[in-house]
């Protein structure tokens, strides 16, 4: 079985990650950068359009 996972990319800082979409809040939730804690709506951390439309598979 393969694991879904997005990939992330902070406005701010420019810190790149990756996460399973289980391990992170709804899209429309404040997420807050782990690095240099940013505080944005999550989709505006989704790295491509891709990772999006993933997260969104799983909401």
């Amino acid at each position: 079985m393969v694991e879904a996972y997005v990939r992330l990319l902070c406005p701010e800082c420019g810190k790149d990650w990756e996460s399973t979409p289980g391990d992170l809040p709804p899209l429309k939730t404040t997420f807050h950068c782990p690095n240099c804690h940013a505080s944005r709506m999550l989709s505006e951390y989704m790295r491509t359009e891709h990772d999006l439309d993933t997260l969104k598979q799983f909401e």
